[in-house]
């Protein structure tokens, strides 16, 4: 049966199992042999990472046609005004063409999560501020460049949810089995063969 893991990715870490230039990857946390990411964190990002030995599932899930979401929370530099959270909303144009709409929300503090090791730098003259954002495509670094491009640099990025399932409560470097159910249901994948008489999930 294939296998589905969520982890905690700690920041630091690479989003795969082999070691490079001295950085962090993820064959130090035990994980099963045989698993792979379903797509990546940047070293520079945290939180959930999906890992699994079912191909067809990570390129239905991967596909952007399918526009699974992925939700990150975000520290940025300063505190958007309205004008700044339309813009990230309505998708800004990047150096590789114009982002798709997702969905923006200003927290009203700073939402619970471990802290960072190392914790990021504060400057005393320069507030920030947490947002929600989920996005229905992966371009590389895509939140940090779209914050940036509206004006508020993204200093802390944690993903807590791919499709419909969510970090929880998983501590950086901790894992869990889940099931494919609880990440997303898709029409169809070699593993997921609906039975005679049984209508597909679209």
């Amino acid at each position: 049966m294939p296998r589905y893991i969520a982890l905690n990715k700690p920041f630091g870490v690479l989003s795969q199992f082999r070691s490079e230039a001295g950085h962090r990857s993820l064959a130090e946390f035990g994980l099963p042999k045989g698993i792979y990411p379903a797509g990546r964190l940047d070293r520079d990002s945290e939180g959930l990472l999906l890992l699994t030995d079912d191909g067809p599932f990570i390129a239905w899930l991967l596909d952007p046609k399918h526009r699974h979401p992925r939700t990150y929370l975000a520290q940025v530099e300063r505190v958007p005004d309205p004008a700044a959270l339309a813009a990230l909303a309505a998708g800004p144009t990047l150096t590789d063409g114009p982002t798709r709409p997702c969905g923006v929300v200003l927290l009203d503090g700073e939402p619970d999560l471990p802290p960072r090791d190392p914790p990021i730098r504060h400057r005393k003259s320069v507030p920030t501020s947490w947002l929600r954002l989920t996005l229905t495509e992966g371009r590389n670094r895509q939140v940090r460049r779209m914050t940036a491009a509206v004006g508020h640099p993204t200093l802390r990025l944690v993903r807590v949810a791919i499709g419909d399932l969510f970090l929880g409560d998983l501590i950086p470097g901790q894992w869990r089995p889940v099931t494919r159910d609880a990440i997303a249901k898709p029409a169809q994948t070699t593993t997921n063969r609906p039975k005679k008489g049984q209508k597909r999930l679209h």
